[in-house]
Formats: C-alpha cells, sequence, structure tokens
C-alpha cells in the first residue's frame, strides 16, 4: 500500500463489535437497514403525543450522543430522533464508500423517505449543517424548519484553528497522523477535541468528560475510524469548491423553511464572521449569537439553543396553533388543559 492510500477497510457485515454505546436515560438505540447503508438511530419518545417529528445529525467526529441534552429539553416540543451517520457513532460505512456531503445528505433523504417521518424540523451542526442546508434545498418537502449550529458551510478564509482538520482530507495525512500520535491516549484525544470545540471546556461535567473518552477508547477500536474521518473531511473540502446550482450558499438561498442560525462567538472552526452572510442567504432566517459558544452550542448552552428554537416554532406559528387545536379539545371536553399548562410552564 502506498503511503497516499488509505486503509483497506472490511465490508460492513464483518466489522468486529468493539463496544457498547451510550444510551441515555430515556433514550432508545436502534439500527435501520436501509438501501446501500445501515444507520443507527437514537430516539427520545415525546412526552405528549401529537408533538411534530425532528431529526438531528451531528458533524465531522461526532455522533447522535452530541444532541442528547437538546432532546431532552425538547422532548415535550418535538418527537426527536438523531442519526448516527454511516461510518461514524454506531452506524457501519456506506457500502459504496461515499462520504461526501451529498453522499451523507442521500442517507438522511433516504431514512426520511423510509421512515416517512417528514417533513420534519431538521437540525445541523458543523458538517451535518452542511449536510442538511443540502436536504432543505433539495428536498424541501421533507422539512418544516432548519436550525443550524455552526455550520460547515464555505469560507474564504478558513480559520486557522480549522487547518489541521482540512489536513485530513489530504491522502496519506490521516494514515501519518495515526502514526504520529499512536502514543497519544483517550483522555489526551478527548482534552485536545474539547479543547478546539468548547468556547469553554471548563463547563463540561466530570461524568461527560469520563463519557467521552470511553467513546474515543471504542472509537479507536473501529477499523474504520480514520478512514471516515478522512474521507469525511475530503468531503467537506470537495464541497466548499463547488460552483453553480451545487454550491453550498446557492443552496442556502434555496431553502424554503423558516432557518435558526446559531453562532458561537469562540467557535475555532467555523468564523463567527459567517453569521451576518448566512443570515442574509437564508431568505427567512433569524440569528443567535452567543459570544462564550464555541463550536458546539447544543452542548454548551443547550438551553439557550432550545429557547431559540421553540421561539423559531413560535414566529413560525406552529406553537400558537398546536396550543389552539389542544385549547379546542379541551373545550369539548378533553384532558388537554394540564398539557397546555405544561407548554406554557416550559417558556414556549
Amino acid at each position: 500500500m502506498s503511503s497516499t492510500e488509505l486503509p483497506f477497510v472490511p465490508p460492513a457485515n464483518v466489522l468486529p463489535k468493539v463496544g457498547t454505546v451510550r444510551v441515555a436515560e430515556g433514550e432508545r438505540l436502534r439500527s435501520v437497514e436501509l438501501p446501500g447503508v445501515t444507520l443507527t438511530v437514537r430516539s427520545r419518545p415525546p412526552a405528549r403525543e401529537g408533538v411534530p417529528p425532528a431529526l438531528y445529525v451531528h458533524g465531522l467526529g461526532g455522533s447522535s450522543q452530541n444532541w442528547s441534552a437538546l432532546m431532552a429539553l425538547l422532548d415535550g416540543v418535538v418527537d426527536g430522533e438523531a442519526l448516527d451517520l454511516p461510518g461514524f457513532g454506531d452506524s457501519p460505512p456506506p457500502d459504496d464508500g461515499d462520504y461526501s456531503v451529498t453522499g451523507h445528505a442521500r442517507a438522511v433523504i433516504r431514512y426520511l423517505d423510509a421512515s416517512g417521518r417528514g417533513p420534519v424540523h431538521l437540525f445541523g451542526n458543523s458538517l451535518g449543517g452542511a449536510i442538511t442546508t443540502r436536504v432543505a434545498a433539495v428536498r424541501p418537502d421533507l422539512v418544516r424548519t432548519l436550525t443550524l449550529v455552526s455550520p460547515a458551510l464555505p469560507e474564504i478564509r478558513v480559520q486557522r484553528a480549522a487547518v489541521p482538520t482540512g489536513l485530513l482530507a489530504v491522502p496519506g495525512v490521516a494514515l501519518l497522523f495515526t502514526r504520529l500520535t499512536r502514543e497519544w491516549t483517550a483522555e489526551q484525544r478527548v482534552r485536545g477535541v474539547m479543547a478546539l470545540c468548547y468556547g469553554d471546556p471548563g463547563r463540561v461535567t466530570p461524568e461527560g468528560f469520563r463519557n467521552a473518552v470511553q467513546e474515543m477508547e471504542r472509537r479507536l477500536r473501529l477499523p474504520y475510524f480514520w478512514d471516515a474521518m478522512a474521507r469525511s473531511a475530503r468531503g467537506i473540502v470537495n464541497a466548499y469548491t463547488l460552483g453553480g446550482q451545487q454550491g453550498l450558499w446557492r443552496q442556502a438561498e434555496r431553502v424554503l423553511a423558516p432557518t435558526l442560525l446559531v453562532y458561537g462567538g469562540r467557535d475555532q472552526l467555523v468564523g463567527f464572521r459567517m453569521a451576518q452572510k448566512a443570515a442574509r442567504a437564508f431568505r427567512d432566517s433569524r440569528l443567535v449569537t452567543l459570544p462564550d459558544a464555541g463550536h458546539v452550542a447544543m452542548m454548551e448552552y443547550p438551553e439557550t439553543v432550545a429557547l431559540a428554537f421553540r421561539e423559531l416554532l413560535e414566529d413560525a406559528g406552529e406553537l400558537g396553533a398546536r396550543r389552539a387545536r389542544r385549547a379546542g379539545r379541551a373545550d369539548a371536553g378533553g384532558d388537554a388543559v394540564d398539557e397546555a399548562g405544561t407548554d406554557e410552564s416550559m417558556g414556549g
């Protein structure tokens, strides 16, 4: 094997089971087989019936666990599910090895079509933001609203701290990096990731850190871990170079769904300066900037992101319409009064 080739990855049906993925209280995990891809789906049954569906899509190197805190805060508002993208979390690699933004978007669309849950409230972070932007542009019938946390949309001047991630896209770099960092412990790797992704790593609880280390140890035993990282990083770089109707900014302009944009002032991977450009590109957008947040605001400040999403629903008329339906049932002798009261107490 030459130094520019990525390591061989065995087919998904012969991959070893390396460990158990953490499932938070109230969550469920299941595997969904689709044409060409098998996805692990993390779900959180809603606190009440009749709420609309939501789908959460993580970023590069992340997993569905990145959304657990926000999912818990919104379980009375939406029926939430979070995907492990192909090759990440507990999902095996795609059969065709396609880790491009389009390939990941295709997997999301296949899941939504197969599940029949659309249209959904669609959430995306980082790479997941680029993926969900593409989904919303090409399949507007699947998307009610779009919430983007530090979306990986093309920048002319890339953040300096993001350069090493971009270098993973260069053939041979991932293999070289694994050799150079062979002696690094899982704790060292997690501290590095948190320093890069969090505005204040001190916000991570000791339990959260232990969970992250266990997940890192599990991932490092996966034979396709660095392959998925490298090819997905290459997918982002390639997406940045696309022009015309396939360009991500052009697709952002085509999004019809009401869009919530969340940017962190201490984000080292996506430039804070891109917030205003994004607000102009998405035709029906509202912008929330968090000066102390880093790249994963939904993990650092889940309460703030949850409140912003509720306000998005309020502006879109969804919460008001839902309350009116419940009030109508209550007037007809139903038991919706307590539900409506609970909704108000949660700030909606």
